[in-house]
C-alpha cells in the first residue's frame, strides 16, 4: 500500500491494522477507552507544534490527531454504531445550522447577534440529543446549567470554563480586586492546614487556591492554562541554562549547592531581560 493524499487510503489502512489475523496484534486490542488518552495527547501535541510555530511538526502532528478520529470511527463501524462517513455528516450539519448567516437567510448579523444565535441554536441541539438519548433507552438526567463542560478538559482549563459560565447568571466576584482578596484568604487556609499535616484537607485548600488563581486570570482576561504553559517552558529554560552552565564549570547538577543553582539561575532570568 502506497502513501496518498486520499482520506479512503487512511481509512483503508486503519481497517487492515484492525482486520483479525491479518492486522497488528496491538491495534486489534484496543477499545475506545485505551485509544481516548492518545486522542488527548494528539490534540496536545497539535498545540504544542503552534506553540513553537513549527509547521513541519504541525503538518504531522495534525495527521496523528486525524488518525485518532478515523480510529475510533473504525471501532464504531465495527461495532454497528456509526462510521466516518457518519461523523463527517455529523459535523457538516452541525457547522451548516449554526452558521445560517453564512449558509442560511440570516444575513449581515453583529458578531453579538451571531453569538445570540449561536447559543440559541446549541441550545436546540442539546433539547435533540437528549431526545435521541431518551429514544434509544438512555434517558438523561434533568439538564445542569454547568452541563456540557468536558470531564477529561485539563483542569485548569475547567475551572476557567465552569466560573466563567457560572458568571453569565451573575455568579461572580464583581472586582478583581475581591478575586485577590480570595485568593490571599485560600493561601491563608493552606497554610493553616500545612501546620496541621492533614494530606486531604492540605488537597482540598490547595485545589481552592488554584480555582481561585483561575478566576483571577479569567478576570484578566488571560488564559490560566496558556500563562501555565508559558512559565513551564520559561522555567524548562532557566533551568537548562543553569545546567548548561555548570557543566561549562565541568560539574554536574548534583555537584552544585542550592545556592550556586539559584545564583546561576538568577543570572539566567537577569540575561532573558536584557
Amino acid at each position: 500500500m502506497k502513501p496518498s493524499r486520499d482520506i479512503s487510503a487512511l481509512l483503508a489502512i486503519m481497517t487492515a491494522l484492525r482486520t483479525p489475523v491479518t492486522g497488528c496484534p496491538w491495534d486489534i486490542d484496543q477499545d475506545f477507552a485505551s485509544v481516548a488518552p492518545y486522542t488527548i495527547e494528539e490534540a496536545y501535541e497539535v498545540a504544542d507544534a503552534i506553540e513553537r510555530g513549527d509547521m513541519v511538526d504541525l503538518r504531522e502532528e495534525l495527521g496523528d490527531l486525524l488518525l485518532q478520529v478515523v480510529f475510533h470511527a473504525q471501532m464504531a463501524e465495527e461495532d454497528g454504531l456509526f462510521d466516518f462517513g457518519g461523523v463527517v455528516e455529523a459535523i457538516t450539519t452541525k457547522l451548516i445550522r449554526r452558521h445560517p448567516h453564512v449558509f442560511g437567510k440570516a444575513r449581515d448579523l453583529t458578531p453579538y447577534q451571531v453569538k445570540v444565535l449561536w447559543d440559541s441554536i446549541k441550545a436546540e441541539e442539546k433539547q435533540e440529543k437528549a431526545a435521541a438519548h431518551a429514544a434509544a433507552g438512555k434517558p438523561e438526567r434533568p439538564a445542569r446549567f454547568l452541563d456540557g463542560i468536558a470531564m477529561q478538559m485539563p483542569a485548569l482549563v475547567r475551572a476557567e470554563k465552569l466560573t466563567s459560565k457560572a458568571a453569565k447568571v451573575g455568579f461572580d466576584w464583581p472586582t478583581t480586586q475581591e478575586v485577590l482578596a480570595k485568593i490571599r484568604e485560600e493561601l491563608q487556609e493552606v497554610e493553616v492546614e500545612l501546620s496541621c499535616g492533614n494530606k486531604d484537607r492540605i488537597e482540598d485548600e490547595i485545589g481552592d487556591l488554584l480555582f481561585a488563581v483561575s478566576n483571577l486570570a479569567r478576570h484578566a482576561k488571560i488564559d490560566p492554562e496558556h500563562a501555565l504553559r508559558r512559565t513551564n517552558a520559561k522555567f524548562e529554560r532557566r533551568f537548562g541554562a543553569v545546567e548548561a552552565d555548570l557543566l561549562h564549570q565541568g560539574r554536574n547538577l548534583n555537584e552544585a549547592t542550592l545556592e550556586e543553582m539559584d545564583a546561576l539561575w538568577n543570572e539566567a532570568k537577569r540575561k532573558e531581560r536584557l
